[in-house]
């Protein structure tokens, strides 16, 4: 399969860098900060109240599984962790999918601004494919972390 579908938009395998029985990981076109990846469940479902029990499971776990690799990877001393699930959350992807934000000190003047750079991230408007990183970068970021997690 060349390509994998993340709510309306066709992903390429090169920048999926894990995927299980139930869930997927890729890197970020757009990141908030260096190392912003998601983790998504296979099946498109919009809203964390959608998904069965066993895709719950999964998505936590490959989400656990793939923030302790992208703290350690990126440097980082923290991570963010979030889900905006649906609209009025800032969800404009409709396909639930979780942020992993690797954090460190200082990286926002104000530390709970990460929420706002997040609900700006990726608006429409704004999500323009000159503002997105080159598909070799991201290949690259995925392949890395692939390794890792091989």
């Amino acid at each position: 399969m060349a390509t994998i579908r993340f709510g309306q938009h066709a992903v390429k395998n090169a920048v999926v860098f894990l995927q299980t029985e139930l869930s997927f990981a890729l890197v970020n076109r757009k990141p908030v900060v260096p190392g912003h990846v998601l983790v998504c469940p296979l099946r498109p479902v919009e809203r964390f109240r959608d998904l069965r029990a066993d895709e719950v499971a999964d998505l936590f776990i490959t989400t656990q599984r793939v923030a302790s690799v992208v703290e350690k990877h990126f440097g980082a001393s923290s991570l963010t962790v979030a889900i905006q699930d649906g609209p009025e959350a800032g969800q404009t992807v409709k396909h639930l999918h979780v942020h992993v934000l690797p954090r460190k000190a200082g990286d926002f003047e104000r530390n709970d601004s990460i929420y706002d750079e997040l609900q700006k991230h990726d608006k429409e408007d704004e999500d323009v494919p000159s503002k997105w990183r080159c598909e070799e970068e991201m290949a690259n970021e995925a392949s890395d972390l692939r390794l890792l997690l091989s």
